[in-house]
């Protein structure tokens, strides 16, 4: 296995100017988060506090082991994407250690619309969900919501993937042997009423918790009879008479307790250790963000990011002389084995034949895959489609559909088009998707965009016996440079859960180790590949 060198002068001027440029990008992202970390503002947290409740992330950090990390998703979701301000969807959802075991916790945010539940909403609760079934995790659900914004109701209930989904995944995953806790915290309303019904077991916090079908006020209006909250479906009348819930709470802090006493029960469930020793990089990762060119345009070095992301700086190299545009190999992330696929150009035919061999070879020994995504797309071009190049990337993506290793996407700088979907983008079913800061994400890029649109626009015009002046093909342009760089931002991505997470380079390690460590508890899954097209 061969020690990558690097050549990279972290004094110099060009490292500087690099990490000068990526501090922009950090600042776009950070800014977003600040706005999400601040849930539904201070008035908001302040009134949440004077009825004796924790906040949402409050309530996770508790429950939380001491010290232990929470790998988060989907923290951008529902950024600037409402007409108001949905901070994190009104949802913190994730992975983190609770008496010694790995679980996905769900926790409504109460501050933000009162927890309803958005487009948005639905869609994290049902990709933490997902994520918990990949895994083999246990679910905890720290109830505090309204139930769904019924002004987007269209949105949110009759589809297959709209709110029952996630009554039907807690039956599946019990039905699973993966346990399904629910602790209401505060309202719980409607069909969210079935979250703690559905659960194996349910805490519910006196004078706080509420659980309905139907709130007071749908209550009068339907059969006239006049009750609260608490009388209606508080902790009193579901730990004693109706059987809802199965503990009482006298506090948030009681009830997290209870949460974490019932999942110690459970045999010690701990991702195990892992198989090779732990060991730095021989480079500092902090030093990803002056590699990063400053141009967009400007390749990114492939292997001189894996020198700062690999144990001990060590590759064995696929290949290493054919289909140079994508680098293959083996390595490891904190002692965990993996086979990593680094773009390094354009994606030709050797390349995308390369990598489905490669995947195949890995899915055969069951080493979890890593997709490091900077690609344009595959090559165009006359000699090109003659020489079959969608025959041989369609083999690519035959293997990163077919193969069922636990596969991590990291875009680490453009991720375009078909060459998204060939590099394992959402759409084929990365365990975790990451996005750094400077990454960008569309179907092409601005200036590809632009310039098609024009061509199509010139074209239409010389069907009238008009052409387009310099100065007007430039203002035709330069909308969709600009929206095309909105929408391809790493914060527009994750606002719409495109992807799991946008993180700092230097963070990537760290972040792929939680990950592998999951992945490597759960059960290996044979992989049968469908027809190459030879």
């Amino acid at each position: 296995m061969a020690i990558l060198r690097t050549r990279i002068d972290s004094g110099g001027e060009a490292f500087r100017q690099n990490r000068q440029a990526y501090e922009t990008h950090r600042a776009a992202v950070a800014a977003a988060r600040e706005k999400s970390l601040a849930a539904g503002g201070e008035k908001a947290i302040a009134l949440h506090h004077s009825r004796g409740k924790l906040t949402a992330r409050e309530r996770v950090s508790r429950l939380l082991d001491p010290g232990t990390p929470f790998l988060e998703i989907g923290q951008l979701a529902g950024h600037e994407v409402y007409d108001d301000p949905v901070a994190s969807a009104g949802m913190v959802a994730g992975l983190g250690m609770v008496t010694g075991r790995l679980v996905s916790i769900v926790a409504n945010d109460a501050t933000v619309k009162g927890g309803t539940y958005y487009p948005l909403t639905v869609k994290k609760h049902i990709r933490a969900q997902q994520i918990a079934r990949e895994n083999k995790l246990a679910s905890v659900y720290l109830v505090d919501s309204g139930g769904a914004f019924l002004p987007l109701q269209d949105d949110l209930f009759p589809d297959e993937h709209h709110f029952g989904s996630i009554f039907r995944s807690i039956a599946e995953m019990s039905a699973m042997g993966l346990p399904q806790v629910a602790a209401v915290m505060g309202q719980c309303t409607a069909g969210g009423a079935y979250i703690p019904a559905m659960s194996d077991e349910t805490v519910i916090v006196r004078d706080t918790g509420t659980i309905y079908l139907g709130g007071p006020q749908l209550v009068q209006a339907a059969t006239g009879e006049v009750v609260d909250a608490q009388r209606l479906g508080g902790a009193e009348v579901h730990t004693r008479h109706s059987a809802v819930a199965d503990h009482h709470a006298i506090d948030d802090q009681h009830c997290l307790m209870l949460v974490r006493e019932i999942l110690s029960r459970r045999p010690a469930s701990a991702p195990p250790a892992p198989p090779q020793r732990p060991e730095p990089p021989l480079y500092d990762p902090a030093e990803l963000v002056g590699i990063v060119p400053a141009n967009p345009r400007e390749p990114i070095p492939a292997r001189e990011v894996l020198a700062r992301i690999l144990d001990g700086s060590r590759l064995l190299e696929y290949r290493e002389r054919w289909g140079q545009s994508i680098v293959c190999g083996t390595g490891a992330i904190n002692g965990w084995p993996v086979g990593v696929l680094v773009n390094d150009g354009v994606l030709f035919s050797e390349s995308a034949q390369k990598a489905a061999n490669f995947i195949e070879i890995c899915s055969q020994r069951d080493i979890p895959l890593l997709f490091l995504h900077n690609i344009s797309g595959f090559m165009v071009g006359e000699e090109y489609e003659a020489g079959g190049i969608a025959r041989h990337g369609a083999k690519m993506v035959n293997a990163v559909s077919c193969s069922r290793v636990p596969k991590f996407s990291v875009l680490i700088g453009g991720s375009y088009g078909a060459g998204n979907f060939a590099m394992c983008g959402r759409a084929f079913g990365p365990r975790l998707m990451a996005m750094w800061p400077n990454a960008r994400t569309s179907v092409m890029g601005g200036e590809q965009a632009a310039t098609v649109l024009t061509l199509v626009r010139e074209a239409q015009l010389a069907k009238q016996g008009r052409a387009m002046t310099a100065g007007e093909a430039e203002a035709f342009k330069a909308p969709i440079r600009e929206a095309y760089e909105t929408r391809s931002h790493p914060v527009h991505a994750a606002a719409r859960l495109w992807v799991d997470a946008v993180i700092d380079p230097a963070d990537t390690r760290p972040w792929l180790t939680l990950g592998l460590a999951s992945a490597a508890a759960s059960p290996s899954q044979e992989t049968r590949f469908g027809v190459f097209r030879m």
